[in-house]
């Protein structure tokens, strides 16, 4: 007999969910966002991305394949994308009280307990999800029934980055060819991805100055929140470009790359979270699907007379990477490391270590 304390989802527009609670029991606020992907909720609970928000998973069921144990090689987790949840709430449909997988440990309502994360479940996310489709991504709160949360956390207000980004440099791998890699809040298979590749990987604190070391390639990673808040990085990054060393960035890394490149961002209404996103590769017929987790975008109608766009989202016309038109610098919006989802365009990994 499992007892869930009631619990409500209240967005700032004044709608309401009831549900139960599981997780960690405490009221929690943030920006409540969705996510169209069916599998991977360990992967996306501790992607660094997702900082300071509420996640609603669309798929109905949810952890009837619980949470594997966290093992670590060479400083990296293996099945976990950081080293801790990094959502601030987690709302879903059904969740499952009995998990079965090979290499499950635990469940997910043990393991949110463990990283004090509450949840709600019960409720109908797919009626959530045509609110925030239609009204865009908006603010809200979990309460317990009899606590109340006067004032609501709004991460798009503070530097997500600089609260998820490592505080000192951190080595990995070995090889020939070093790459610095500026963490915005980086996920983990990217750094696996790269090390895989044979080169040693120097992390960097996202407001680091790298120019300073000696490296072959400059990585910019994945992050939360708003690229306005890097005005630091993004001055580094211009440093960078007046070199011809090769420059690849993802996500985040996009958009700051761009922003140094003299392009401008904008929020999207409701981000691109899923599993399922369509991009096209610009002047080319090659479509892949691809993995995505952010809120803000690049506008392509600034981009600078030396950079072109990379990829273009199919659903909603948007940017998805960039290029300059003669130098060894691109990058893109999605994820080619995947964790979780497809991995069509790890081969981009493979296009920067020949550029080194």
């Amino acid at each position: 007999m499992h007892i869930h304390k009631p619990a409500t989802l209240h967005l700032e527009n004044g709608d309401e969910f009831r549900g139960f609670s599981f997780g960690y029991d405490q009221s929690v606020d943030g920006e409540v966002v969705f996510s169209t992907a069916m599998v991977g909720y360990p992967e996306s609970l501790t992607d660094p991305s997702y900082s300071g928000q509420i996640l609603c998973v669309t798929y109905p069921l949810v952890g009837n394949y619980g949470v594997p144990e966290d093992i670590y090689k060479n400083n990296l987790s293996q099945c976990f994308e950081s080293e801790k949840i990094h959502v601030r709430g987690l709302v879903i449909s059904d969740y499952s009280f009995r998990y079965s997988h090979w290499n499950a440990v635990k469940s997910l309502d043990q393991w949110l307990k463990e990283h004090k994360v509450p949840g709600i479940f019960g409720i109908d996310t797919r009626e959530l999800t045509k609110i925030l489709r239609e009204k865009g991504s908006m603010l809200g709160k979990i309460t317990l029934d009899g606590d109340d949360l006067k004032s609501i956390y709004d991460p798009n207000l503070e530097n997500q980055v600089a609260l998820v980004s490592c505080k000192e440099i951190i080595r990995y791998g070995s090889g020939k060819k070093k790459i610095v890699l500026v963490d915005c809040g980086v996920k983990h298979n990217i750094i696996r991805c790269l090390v895989k590749r044979g080169v040693e990987v120097i992390r960097v604190p996202w407001n680091y100055d790298f120019t300073k070391l000696e490296y072959d390639g400059l990585f910019i990673s994945n992050g939360p929140g708003n690229p306005d808040f890097c005005t630091e990085t993004v001055d580094y990054i211009k440093v960078a470009l007046q070199q011809e060393r090769a420059i690849f960035g993802i996500c985040m890394g996009n958009q700051l790359l761009s922003m140094a490149g003299g392009a401008k961002t904008f929020k999207l209404k409701y981000g691109h979270r899923s599993h399922n996103q369509p991009v096209r590769m610009v002047n080319s017929d090659r479509c892949f699907i691809t993995s995505q987790n952010h809120g803000y975008a690049v506008d392509n109608s600034t981009l600078g007379k030396d950079w072109e766009p990379l990829f273009i989202n199919m659903n909603d016309g948007t940017n998805e990477g960039i290029r300059h038109k003669s130098k060894p610098f691109f990058s893109c919006q999605f994820h080619p490391e995947a964790s979780s989802g497809p991995t069509d365009t790890e081969f981009l990994f493979d296009d920067f270590i020949k550029l080194l």
